[in-house]
């Protein structure tokens, strides 16, 4: 992840979080609560009538529909590791998050 001031407001299990986000190969046992929490800690969450959310994370807006069980698909990881790089969470060169 990138060293700059984003990540210095997220506590140990955000971080967690985002290091599974971002891991190579990825993760097939991010569990979706995690995953929402840091949503929640880094971006506006509103959460639809029907279960869905829309998720804003500085320019960047996704919708996102809660997986069927506790853990996110390989597309979710996808698409978080997209929207979360543009706002300046990303792996650093280093390999470490």
């Amino acid at each position: 992840m990138s060293s700059s001031s984003e990540s210095q407001h997220l506590d140990n299990r955000h971080r967690n979080t985002l290091h599974e986000i971002f891991a190579r190969p990825t993760s097939h046992n991010i569990e979706w609560r995690a995953v929402r929490s840091l949503l929640e800690a880094v971006g506006t969450v509103a959460v639809h009538h029907d279960g869905k959310l829309t998720v804003t994370i500085g320019a960047e807006t996704e919708f996102f529909d809660p997986p069927a069980g506790k853990d996110i698909d390989a597309q979710m990881v996808v698409d978080l590791r997209r929207m979360l790089s543009q706002a300046g969470y990303e792996r650093s060169s280093g390999g470490a998050v």
